[in-house]
């Protein structure tokens, strides 16, 4: 078995897409409901081209010192308007789940601090966002109990990983189990999944079809740095595809506490 060592830092669930048209919820403006909070397509739109314009002429900045004019391919960033709904949502209901259950959330992790593991200027509301966001995952995978491991949770999160070519595709039930040594990261974020799906129905979430299934954003440690990817939502029993909706979804131990320096975290690794 060949499996590249991969340190992973803060897994969770993604949610999957509920029709609009559920409860009467059928605005095509809008690209997501949570309770009563809602995101207009306009301001997702908005974040988005606010991180390629300070993508962009950072880019321009950086290789003009050296005399390089940048590709049109080189001026845009990885990040998608899937990736900002994605973390808004994930916000949201990470908000609700903090405030229902009484946690503590320290803030450690600043924009700068993310700009590197983003790809993505400080400047930009994307990245403050995304660190408001791990300073609520962090409390939630210290201070929720542990999810009992299944071997579904184990290979969701393998799939999600494997996806992003950080380690090998491929490998059975019994090799990964044995790459991730005892699981502790995955009982984490199968433990924050619950909560999250937990709180996505009683927040009746519901998101725009032009979107496809919502991951909640998260990043592993590989051998050239932190790796942003969505782990597919899991529960106890293994991978949800729907929550609570009438029609087919339309086309996606606890964490270490954060090291003010090493935002990715540090949890157990992927052995050889």
């Amino acid at each position: 078995m060949r499996a590249r060592r991969l340190i992973a830092a803060a897994s969770v669930a993604a949610l999957a897409v509920l029709s609009l048209a559920a409860c009467g919820r059928s605005a095509p403006d809008v690209a997501a409901y949570v309770g009563d909070a809602t995101w207009s397509t306009e301001r997702v739109d908005a974040i988005y081209d606010d991180v390629q314009a300070d993508f962009g002429e950072a880019v321009r900045q950086e290789l003009g010192r050296t005399g390089v004019s940048p590709s049109p391919e080189q001026l845009r960033s990885t990040v998608t308007r899937q990736d900002v709904l994605n973390l808004l949502v994930s916000l949201e209901l990470g908000k609700r789940v903090v405030a229902e259950k009484n946690l503590q959330v320290a803030d450690n992790v600043s924009a700068t601090q993310l700009e590197s593991v983003l790809r993505v200027p400080a400047t930009t509301e994307y990245t403050r966002l995304w660190s408001e966001w791990i300073d609520i995952l962090e409390a939630l995978n210290q201070q929720l109990p542990p999810a009992e491991l299944s071997d579904d949770s184990v290979m969701a999160v393998y799939h999600a990983i494997a996806e992003t070519g950080a380690i090998d595709s491929g490998l059975s039930v019994a090799e990964v189990r044995q790459a991730f040594g005892d699981g502790g990261f995955v009982r984490s974020a199968t433990a924050v999944s619950v909560a999250l799906q937990e709180e996505a129905e009683r927040a009746d979430v519901s998101v725009n079809p032009r979107f496809r299934s919502l991951g909640v954003p998260s990043f592993v440690s590989g051998p050239q740095g932190p790796i942003v990817y969505a782990l597919p939502y899991v529960d106890e029993d293994g991978p949800v595809t729907d929550i609570s909706t009438p029609e087919p979804p339309q086309s996606s131990e606890p964490a270490e506490p954060v090291d003010p320096n090493d935002p990715a975290g540090v949890t157990e690794p992927v052995r050889n």
